[in-house]
């Protein structure tokens, strides 16, 4: 695949909203889709995800980003899903940082 090709997505493909769970490689991420269904026999309601690779072309999604992906062609073994857009922005974390010579903390 050339690294100048676009990724193209069918008007009628799947579309999903999922949330960022790593962002540890070069324009990959793994998202996971939590939803609930129903217990066959106990009729329980219980929680399941899908953990998906998605292919991010430009490296704008960061872990705890809400993004809206679309299936797409298999660009590797095995992310076969693109990210179309970020939803929501993770909000930022407080850093903790020591203030020199009285050794409290203070938020930043």
């Amino acid at each position: 695949m050339s690294t100048n090709e676009e990724i193209k997505v069918g008007e009628n493909a799947p579309h999903r909203i999922a949330v960022v769970e790593t962002a540890s490689r070069e324009k990959t991420r793994k998202v996971t889709i939590q939803y609930v269904s129903k217990h066959a026999k106990y009729g329980k309601y219980v929680r399941k995800r899908t953990v998906l690779h998605v292919h991010d072309a430009k490296n704008e999604s960061n872990v705890g980003d809400r993004v809206e992906i679309a299936e797409c062609r298999p660009i590797s073994r095995t992310k076969r899903w693109t990210v179309v857009r970020i939803v929501e922005k993770a909000p930022a974390k407080a850093e903790m940082v020591f203030e020199a010579g009285t050794g409290s903390k203070k938020k930043k």
